[in-house]
């Protein structure tokens, strides 16, 4: 079984302790009524997790997306994290990406056709939505990043977990990355094992399940992420990629949380990688511009420069990069693909949206005639899955012991060396 990317600061779990009674306290409020939680009678599906960052809630969200916009009309609310305004703010085509925040820019770029808005407040972001006379005919809103938010009950919660950081090994903050105890995961109505290896056996299912601990009436998903073709950021300047198996240098940037998994996919692509890792959601200031400009010009040449599409949204906005860099600046944009059990998963949500929203197509159909047409990535052969029966996890009588990664220093996992500069800011080190 794979390792993981858990590193606990055990020097901290005293402020741990302290964060836990300020979390145990809020959930006792919420679970005995004292502070009430909102229901809405049409389906709103909530997409979260209860670590900090880095489980693939932005590419679930767009698998909702694409398996519900042509039943029906689809609203997206998210906080909107790091956007310089306040309130409600609902996309449009003048929206700036400081506006609404990376992430749901991201998907108003990709999605124009469906509904993006922004709101802390997500009581009043809902009840917005279906009383403006533009959205009121919504027939589904997907809350993003709304697990902790208990002031709504979602009719459907799904759970984000990383294989690579289970939760059940994992502290909380700020000794580890966990939002709330891993006991929170009896709220979820579904829960996704993100970033899996598509070569798992049963016995994986089995651990995975047993770590969990989840009840009978919750079902357990299992997720992989699938690249796409590389993409130019800016396509008037940059060349297609046509060989994308034999990269020449390539110098990645990341401002996600857990870039580990990006980073392991190039190491066995390319003869020298560099990175340039900086915080989550980072907004790129002058000198983070001056020095991937000074890092790329020393690179030996031919090189290209990899992001993800979040930190895409955040370089296309940035002044300053140069020419050069520019022409060499190309996304990787990821898919979810479903390991298995995908169909069963599309019969969970259409059967919820079916039962609660009669202003779907689906609502009309007989179950095993729902219609819903979702692209599925295809994996390669040599990537393809095994597909193995799975237990039900209250069959199993497995546990887990967590597995850790072994240090490999400064080499990946092909030996290839990652060169980190330190002196510059935003290196990682």
């Amino acid at each position: 079984m794979e390792g993981d990317y858990i590193k606990i600061n055990h020097w901290l779990k005293p402020l741990s302790w302290l964060y836990g009674i300020g979390v145990w306290v809020r959930g006792f409020l919420f679970d005995n009524k004292i502070i009430k939680s909102k229901e809405y009678p049409f389906p709103i599906i909530g997409v979260g997790n209860i670590t900090v960052g880095g489980s693939g809630k932005t590419p679930h969200v767009e698998y909702l997306i694409k398996l519900l916009r042509n039943e029906m009309k689809v609203a997206v609310l998210s906080r909107g994290y790091k956007r310089k305004t306040k309130g409600f703010v609902l996309a449009n085509n003048n929206t700036k990406m400081l506006e609404i925040g990376d992430e749901p820019f991201q998907m108003h770029k990709k999605f124009p056709d469906i509904t993006i808005a922004v709101d802390a407040n997500r009581c009043r972001g809902i009840e917005t939505i279906m009383s403006r006379e533009d959205t009121h005919d919504t027939g589904v809103i997907i809350l993003d990043d709304a697990y902790q938010h208990r002031y709504i009950t979602p009719g459907l919660n799904i759970l984000l977990v990383d294989y690579h950081r289970l939760i059940s090994n994992d502290a909380l903050l700020p000794a580890g990355r966990l939002r709330e105890p891993a006991s929170a995961t009896c709220r979820a109505d579904i829960v996704i094992m993100t970033k899996c290896p598509t070569d798992m056996k049963p016995m994986d299912y089995r651990i995975l399940q047993r770590a969990l601990n989840l009840m009978p009436f919750q079902n357990m998903y299992y997720t992989t992420m699938v690249q796409k073709p590389l993409r130019p950021l800016f396509p008037d300047e940059t060349p297609e990629i046509i060989d994308e198996t034999r990269l020449p240098a390539v110098m990645m940037i990341t401002g996600i949380a857990s870039p580990e998994h990006m980073l392991a996919d190039f190491e066995g692509k390319c003869k020298k990688l560099i990175l340039m890792k900086f915080p989550d959601h980072h907004a790129f200031t002058a000198s983070d511009i001056e020095a991937i400009n000074l890092q790329y010009r020393m690179m030996e040449k031919p090189a290209v420069i990899i992001t993800t599409e979040k930190d895409g949204v955040r370089l296309a906005s940035a002044t300053g990069l140069s020419d050069m860099v520019r022409k060499a600046l190309y996304i990787q944009p990821i898919e979810v693909q479903f390991i298995q059990d995908e169909d069963k998963f599309i019969e969970q949500i259409a059967r919820y949206v079916r039962k609660n929203n009669r202003n779907s197509n689906m609502a009309e159909r007989p179950t095993q005639q729902h219609g819903i047409a979702v692209p599925r990535p295809t994996l390669q052969p040599s990537q393809q899955p095994e597909r193995p029966a799975v237990p039900d996890a209250e069959d199993s009588n497995y546990s887990r012991n967590g597995a850790r990664p072994s240090d490999t220093g400064n080499r990946g996992s092909t030996g290839i060396p990652i060169q980190r500069h330190p002196s510059f800011p935003g290196f990682d080190s």
